[in-house]
């Protein structure tokens, strides 16, 4: 007998590998969760996306995936690559919103940050070694892996403040 099993949850997210190699797992989970901080914006127009939580915080959905971005940037570009990227947006945090610019391109602006970095990361092994060069851990090696595991971390902290602010929009909560 064959069980069909899903491959996406019914909201569309992929589910992550449960076995099987170990990068294709650590990706696959990442992915998870970026397509958890998509989720979260979806449906919403530019001035939803710019509400705060709750004061004094000023983060904001659009705020989450600006940052994201950047650390997208960060840690495969500059760390893993080694390249010398300067920052996606004026605010190197990426939280500062420009009035300019809404959520449409600034999702556009994450997507192409992901591309660049599995990119660079294509062909690399789990124990493939880049830098820091920033502080207050500028020199540190740090292996692919610890990379990926450190931006899961990031995406999964950063989901759950997605969590807050997309109900303190619209009431919308789980995933």
């Amino acid at each position: 007998m064959t069980t069909d099993i899903p491959q996406t949850l019914p909201d569309g997210r992929p589910i992550p590998l449960t076995t099987g190699p170990e990068l294709p797992m650590l990706e696959s989970w990442l992915d998870f969760h970026r397509a958890t901080l998509e989720l979260k914006c979806a449906g919403l127009d530019d001035s939803q996306v710019r509400l705060v939580s709750a004061e004094p915080s000023r983060l904001t959905l659009l705020g989450l995936v600006q940052h994201l971005a950047e650390c997208e940037r960060n840690w495969f570009q500059r760390v893993v690559g080694g390249l010398d990227v300067a920052p996606v947006f004026e605010d190197a945090t990426g939280y500062a919103l420009d009035p300019g610019r809404g959520i449409d391109e600034a999702l556009a602006v994450w997507r192409r940050e992901i591309a660049r970095g599995r990119e660079v990361c294509a062909g690399r092994s789990p124990e493939s070694v880049g830098r820091i060069e920033v502080a207050p851990m500028a020199g540190l090696e740090v292996s692919l892996r610890w990379v990926f595991i450190h931006m899961i971390e990031e995406y999964a902290r950063h989901n759950g403040h997605a969590d807050i602010l997309r109900e303190r929009i619209d009431g919308v909560i789980g995933a």
